[in-house]
């Protein structure tokens, strides 16, 4: 319990500097939502799967992976389209999501040796950073835009005022994020401590312990960041969160455990959770494709399919 509420705290501080210190520097919500808020809310699995490597614990470190992404389109996006209609950019669906489904069956491609080893992490978090020089090549073009449009409708001298007060805030958003980086590799250190005793104490495999109780705490901070975005009805912070994370998850995380040390991937784990998080992430098209968005039926149609996921677990 001490874990998770560490791994909360700290990625809600984390998230509110990195987002405060984004919002300050002008960039587009979906960008911030993909990028910063996404790496945000991944550094819980990060700091775990970590953690549970060097420990090795393969199966909490791919458990939690797997089982927080399912978490993160089944209950977080879920919860969040039972609470306010997630209206979707149609770049997300050109983009983001086929590019989440594409990695997400990479891994599985990766996973069928029964190792995700160091070329594979490699490949990953080659991934990860090409992504992200993309996502930070499209901000300086929107930056560019909005600078030329400050000219051309005189308010130069409003960006001035503007960028004292950011100055102001920058020290205190840095602090944010680094009391948060503490408190998430605190936090994480004591949430897998924690599975593995509870694991070997009441007969349940880790990869279980890691699908379900890991991956639900690692995931609070994007359900507490997406479910407010959904009430302020900011719907690209929201998805862009969401889909964000999970290309982090994959990317950043599973690339990092594997370049410092292979990860044993489970026969169980081939034939039923990999699919699993490749059917969630699938079944998002046919939600999106003709309103560009996710209603509230749909909303409860994931919340379902992810318990149903969990009872199977328990099988």
């Amino acid at each position: 319990m001490v874990g998770i509420l560490g791994v909360y705290i700290g990625a809600e501080w984390l998230v509110k500097g990195s987002s405060n210190l984004s919002r300050e520097l002008g960039i587009r919500p979906i960008i911030i939502g993909l990028t910063v808020i996404a790496f945000g809310t991944s550094s819980p699995e990060l700091a775990v799967s970590l953690s549970a490597s060097i420990k090795e614990s393969d199966e909490i470190a791919i458990g939690t992976i797997i089982g927080s992404n399912i978490a993160n389109i089944g209950l977080v996006l879920g919860v969040s389209a039972l609470v306010f209609p997630l209206k979707v950019e149609r770049i997300i669906m050109k983009s983001e999501l086929p590019l989440m489904i594409a990695i997400s069956a990479a891994l599985y491609l990766m996973a069928i040796d029964k190792e995700i080893g160091f070329v594979d992490g490699l490949f990953l978090f080659t991934g990860i950073m090409i992504f992200t020089g993309y996502q930070i090549y499209s901000t300086i073009n929107s930056k560019q835009k909005s600078s030329n449009l400050m000219s051309n409708t005189n308010m130069a001298g409003l960006a001035n005022k503007q960028s004292s007060t950011r100055r102001k805030n920058l020290l205190l958003n840095i602090l944010f994020i680094v009391a948060g980086l503490v408190g998430l590799l605190i936090g994480a250190h004591l949430l897998v401590k924690a599975a593995i005793f509870i694991a070997g104490r009441c007969g349940i495999s880790e990869m279980v312990i890691g699908l379900t109780a890991v991956a639900f705490g690692t995931s609070v901070p994007e359900m507490a960041t997406s479910v407010v975005s959904a009430f302020r009805k900011e719907a690209e912070l929201c998805v862009g969160n969401i889909i964000g994370s999970n290309i982090f998850n994959i990317l950043m995380v599973i690339g990092s455990v594997a370049l410092i040390r292979p990860l044993n991937v489970m026969q169980g784990t081939i034939f039923f959770e990999l699919p699993a998080m490749l059917l969630f992430s699938v079944a998002l098209i046919p939600m999106m494709r003709g309103t560009l968005a996710v209603n509230r039926i749909e909303g409860f149609i994931l919340v379902l399919g992810y318990f149903a996921f969990i009872v199977l677990l328990f099988r």
